[in-house]
């Protein structure tokens, strides 16, 4: 705001109360700034918890709660004797399945027998492995799993076509049975080197490892309704709700030795290295929001401390705000935050704290402006009270960039012009102005 609009006289013209109540400023040009004010949560860059892959008892946690952990270190590792027998089973079926082709006594009958069973039990371990992934809770690992078994399959089928290509040959007389059953034998060497990949892909699964590089907090997040959710720390996406989080007084959800259901949270990893802000925008507003625009937050968690802001983006999809009304979620780069009256530092946030976010949507500079409370509404339309040529006038306004103080006057009222900033309510067009 201009020093100008902030010299203000009292009228002169009489000593009532009436008078007294009317102040008079100064149109000046300066730089206004529209204020888009919107309720918000510091953000982590991600956060990802760890879920029991499948039904077991937890053999070690190697981590600590607010350990900083690198992708890809091991944090956990769980005990699944069904799985670890899936895998045994598969590991003793590779060891039988045959290396070489023989020719069968019963000639192309048995080889036909055969390449049946062989399909039978190929079928049997998709299945099998298909039912292992589902009991996989952790979304990411299970669509790796079933990815692989979709691939296997694939595989085994070109094998099985094969080696079905090559009895037709046999019984064209084209090719001998021997090499027909070479055919069927890699099928079949195929078909268990499959089931044993995949059942020990499950187990390797129980090895919890963290997907990024964070701080470490046992359990996942709270049930909807607890205190201290984490949800919305994820810059895109929710965490899902689940159970398993830690309970007051205790440091780990599930204690080592103890037992975890498949989808039980076991660990969460939080990425702080880039902090950010979640703002829900009014419908109203959101479209005077861009990427970009400048904005200031100001954390219940810190009285006084402002923290730079820069919008990064804004979501195409509305939510459902706090008021029962359409907002936007946009989102917003974190800067370090100061006290203005110290200069001092202000502390770094936690991810989940509440703010208050200014955004910076629209700025008019060497404006002509005039004091907000300048501008009174008249016969619908917006009108400020001016002093010309000794008297008060109504004039006509239009206007500009809105900020909370001052506003720009786009046409009406030119720069020096003595308006009524006060007690517009108080005067009559042709009344003497001091």
């Amino acid at each position: 705001m201009s020093l100008g609009v902030l010299l203000l006289s009292q009228t002169g013209a009489s000593c009532d109360d009436e008078a007294s109540a009317v102040r008079l400023g100064s149109a000046e040009v300066g730089t206004v700034d529209e204020i888009v004010e919107a309720p918000g949560t510091v953000t982590a860059r991600t956060a990802a918890t760890l879920t029991a892959p499948a039904a077991g008892t937890l053999r070690e946690l190697l981590a600590e709660p607010g350990e900083r952990v690198a992708k890809g270190d091991v944090l956990a590792v769980i005990d699944s004797p069904e799985l670890t027998r899936r895998r045994d089973a598969a590991r003793e079926a590779l060891d039988q399945a045959p290396s070489g082709g023989s020719v069968p006594v019963g000639g192309t009958v048995e080889f036909t027998a055969v390449r049946k069973r062989t399909d039978k039990q190929a079928a049997a371990a998709f299945e099998q492995a298909r039912d292992a992934a589902g009991q996989i809770a952790d979304p990411r690992v299970r669509a790796a799993l079933l990815h692989q078994v979709d691939a296997a399959e694939k595989q085994y089928e070109t094998a099985s076509a094969a080696s079905a290509a090559a009895l037709r040959s046999v019984q064209r007389g084209v090719a001998s049975l021997g090499r027909a059953m070479g055919s069927l034998a890699a099928a079949q060497r195929m078909q268990a080197e499959q089931a044993y990949q995949l059942a020990d892909t499950a187990v390797d699964a129980l090895t919890l490892k963290a997907p990024v590089a964070g701080v470490v907090q046992y359990g996942g997040p709270p049930p909807a309704g607890g205190g201290g959710s984490l949800a919305g720390l994820l810059e895109s996406g929710q965490i899902p709700q689940t159970t398993g989080t830690v309970s007051s007084g205790v440091d780990a959800a599930v204690p080592e030795g103890g037992y975890v259901a498949a989808g039980t949270p076991v660990i969460t990893v939080v990425d702080t290295g880039r902090l950010g802000l979640s703002a829900e925008v009014d419908e109203t507003d959101v479209l005077l929001v861009e990427d970009g625009v400048e904005a200031e937050a100001e954390l219940d968690a810190a009285p006084g401390a402002r923290y730079p802001a820069t919008v990064r983006a804004v979501d195409l999809l509305p939510t459902t705000s706090a008021r029962g009304g359409v907002s936007y979620r946009v989102r917003l780069e974190l800067a370090e935050g100061r006290y203005p009256d110290s200069g001092e530092t202000a502390p770094v946030p936690r991810p989940g704290m509440s703010a208050v976010i200014r955004l910076k949507v629209r700025q008019a500079a060497g404006a002509v402006t005039v004091p907000a409370s300048a501008v009174v509404a008249a016969d619908g339309r917006d009108t400020v009270w001016t002093v010309r040529d000794g008297r008060y006038a109504a004039v006509p306004v239009r206007l500009g960039v809105q900020g909370e103080d001052i506003v720009q006057i786009l046409s009406g009222v030119g720069a020096g012009e003595r308006v009524v900033i006060a007690g517009a309510d108080q005067v009559s067009a042709g009344d003497e102005a001091p």
